[in-house]
Order: C-alpha cells, then structure tokens, then sequence
C-alpha cells in the first residue's frame, strides 16, 4: 500500500519511505491511501480471540502488503507481549488500561511496534545508523526509548520540556544512556516538537544524518494503537455488553490515539462514536463548537501528557473526513476540564469505586460521566499508571499511592540529559557535532 501526504504535495511513499522519513518533504503527515474494512465473520469471532491473534489481524489490514505474513506476524507478537484489560469502574463505564507494558503507558504499544518496524527496514536494505528524534510531553519519551534501546542501527534523541514533565517521567528516558540521548528543552512541548519538524526540513541537517521521527507523525507509532479499540470490543462483546451502543472517550493531547481509533471505526469496528476528552488545552473542543481551528501556545496542566496547543494529528483528521466540520462533529463530541475538575474526578472515583485514575484518565472518565446516553456502554482510554503521577495524585487523595516494581528500577538510576535552547540554530548546531 501507498501512503500520501497529507498536504498533497509531495509523491506517494512506500510503508518503508513513510516510516524511515516520518514526515513527508512537504511537512504533511502520511496517510494510507485505502483503509481495508474488515469482513464481519471476524466481528462474529472475535470475542474468542486472543489479543495478538486481534493484533495480527488488523495489521495484516495495514501492513500485509508490504511485509511478508509470518514477519509482520512475529513483529505483532513480540510488541503485544502484555495484557491490556478492559476494568469495570461502574455497570456503565469501563478503564481500558493501557499501563500494562515495559513503561505503563499506552504508548508502549506504538513505539515497541515502531522501534521493532523500524529495526526489520533497516536490516533489510543494509542501511547506515538512523537518527529518531521525539518529543514528548511525558509518556512518548520514555516508551520510544525503552522500545528502541539497544536496538541495532538507531540513534533516539529525546526533546522535552524543562520542568513540565513529572520525575518518574522524566527518569524513565534520561536514564538509558546507551544509544538514547536526552535533551532538556527550555520551552515547552510544543517548542520541542517545532525543533523536530524544523529538523526535518533542514537541508544541512538531512545531509548530516538520516532522520525519522517516533512521535505519532509517523504512520508506524499511531496505527498500532488501533489494535487495543478492538481489543477492547472484545473483552465488551465477550461480557454480553457490546450492544446498545459503545462510546470511546479518549484523554486527547497530539490526537494519534484517538485517530487510530478512527481509523478503527472506518475498518468496521461497532464504536457509536467518541469523545474527545481536553484539559485546559482545548484547541480540538472549540474546533468542534466553531469549525474553526485556532492553535495557541500550551498551557500547563496536571494532566501534562495533554499539554499540547498545535496537535499535529489534526490533519489526519481533517484528511479522513475530506476537511468536513459537519462530518467530524457527527462522530466526535468534546469536553473539556481545568485541574480543579481533573482533581475532583480522581478524588470521587477513588472514594465512591476504589478506582484510582491518572490525571488523564480522569478526563475521560468525568466525560462519560456527563455525556453517556440512555442504553450506552462507556470506554475510556486509561492511558498511564497513577503512580507516573505519584506527587500529583497523592496531593488529591491525601495517601500514598503504591509505586509498581517496574517504576522503582527506573527511580534508581541517574539522571542523564543534554541542557538546550529552544531556538533551531542551537539544537541544529548540537546535531551537526553527531
């Protein structure tokens, strides 16, 4: 399969050329030319299947013509190697938590599948070291470089803001060392990914190194994520819940979670539709209430994975729905809430349902709250593990909170990162002395 670019100004790409570039030359996002439904007897079956046997179904949608089955199969496999369970909180609403992997951030499954993608191109066309530049406004550093350490032939660069992402975050990726580089950004996130893109345009820079990017601009971080919407189907179906209507709500900052969701709907998967769940950020929810979009600096919130002010997933949105505000608005609905609500949500849920939610989490869990209809079942996107969060959390409901043997090991280890600029001629001048 082909993947255009969402500006439409540059020539297709093969899956190779879109994931090793991850931008297009003409700073649009790729997308797949043709998104294959998938046959009902695999919604008639798929209650009884496995999550990597859900897994390797749609990625053979996605990617069967370009990689040979029993290697794209294998990829599959060796990312989806931990649960993702879907947790009642009420009769109602359902935590799809995704904090089960190597990080405890839904991100692992994108940026394991990428760094593994990633891996099998460059083995197989025998090319020099790639350079992987990320931004990360908490959870993507740490998954993209735990999914790419030690990885043979790559080079990852980790840009984030300066104070704006927690300590447990932060150690989680400054600690690798190895073929991993931390970069502390004195700006904010969307700084941070402004210094990415502009890399990428560099004519000098390009010449220098070969560069990709594993934010969710690249095809092979954002369309893996898929695999858990239907997953999560599922785990409804298998529990006699998947009918009278399924609503997704997804904590939202760049926006490639809740587009691969999209693109699972588009792939037949029974979703009635989906909310698009904003912190004080909520460049998307006026989007919705105005059809006009109007991208501003970020704001700082305790759900800090959100904090994104120029979501670069809109255009794959726009894209999908051929630039339509009626369209979109048809299958998407927005809320938005400041830290006082996130607050309050994951205070009342921890002491009506002994359910403890991530700032972002909570973001979802409140929206369902308010806007499920009569008969509707509710999913929400569990996208961190709390503790991420702990000092946060902990503020909120006045106790401890368990800190998981996973997030110990990183606490550990010492802090390691490279002090920067937010201006592109200093970042530029440090990758030219790579």
């Amino acid at each position: 399969m082909n993947y255009y670019s969402t500006n439409h100004q540059s020539p297709a790409a093969t899956l190779q050329e879109a994931v090793v570039r991850g931008l297009a030359p003409d700073k649009g996002l790729y997308m797949p030319e043709h998104i294959h439904p998938l046959p009902p007897e695999f919604y008639e079956q798929i209650d009884r299947m496995t999550l990597p046997d859900i897994a390797c179904r749609v990625a053979d949608a996605f990617f069967g013509d370009d990689i040979p089955q029993d290697t794209l199969h294998e990829l599959v496999r060796d990312t989806m190697s931990f649960d993702i369970p879907l947790v009642p909180v009420t009769d109602r609403i359902h935590s799809l938590e995704l904090f089960h992997g190597p990080t405890l951030a839904f991100k692992d499954v994108g940026a394991r599948f990428m760094a593994r993608l990633l891996g099998y191109f460059i083995r197989r066309e025998g090319a020099g070291e790639v350079n992987v530049l990320v931004a990360t406004s908490g959870d993507t550093g740490s998954a993209v470089a735990n999914g790419f350490l030690g990885v043979e032939g790559i080079r990852v660069y980790v840009l984030y803001p300066k104070g704006k992402v927690s300590e447990i975050q932060e150690k989680q990726f400054t600690t690798l060392g190895r073929n991993i580089t931390a970069i502390e950004v004195d700006g904010t996130f969307d700084d941070c990914q402004a210094l990415v893109k502009d890399a990428f345009m560099d004519a000098d820079l390009n010449a220098h190194m070969r560069l990709t990017s594993a934010n969710s601009i690249n095809v092979a971080r954002f369309l893996p994520q898929s695999f858990y919407y239907f997953h999560a189907y599922a785990q409804l179906k298998r529990a006699g819940r998947a009918d009278g209507g399924v609503v997704v709500c997804v904590p939202s900052g760049n926006f490639g979670n809740i587009t691969a969701g999209l693109f699972a709907a588009r792939m037949g998967l029974p979703v009635s539709r989906f909310i698009a769940a904003n912190n004080r950020n909520d460049i998307f929810y006026q989007y919705l209430r105005t059809g006009v979009y109007s991208p501003r600096p970020s704001i700082a919130t305790i759900a800090n994975a959100m904090d994104v002010g120029a979501p670069s997933n809109f255009a794959r949105i726009l894209a999908l729905y051929d630039g339509s505000h009626e369209a979109i608005s048809a299958d998407i609905s927005g809320a938005t809430y400041t830290d006082e609500q996130i607050a309050d949500t994951v205070r009342t849920t921890w002491q009506q349902h002994r359910y403890l939610l991530d700032p972002h989490g909570a973001c979802g869990y409140r929206a369902l709250q308010e806007g499920l209809r009569p008969g509707e079942t509710g999913v929400f996107l569990e996208t961190a593990h709390p503790a991420k969060f702990k000092d946060t959390v902990e503020r909120i409901i006045g106790q401890p909170v368990d800190i998981p043997a996973k997030l110990q090991a990183f606490m550990q280890g010492t802090k390691q990162s490279v002090p920067m600029p937010k201006d592109f001629p200093a970042f530029k001048a440090y990758l030219m002395g790579q």
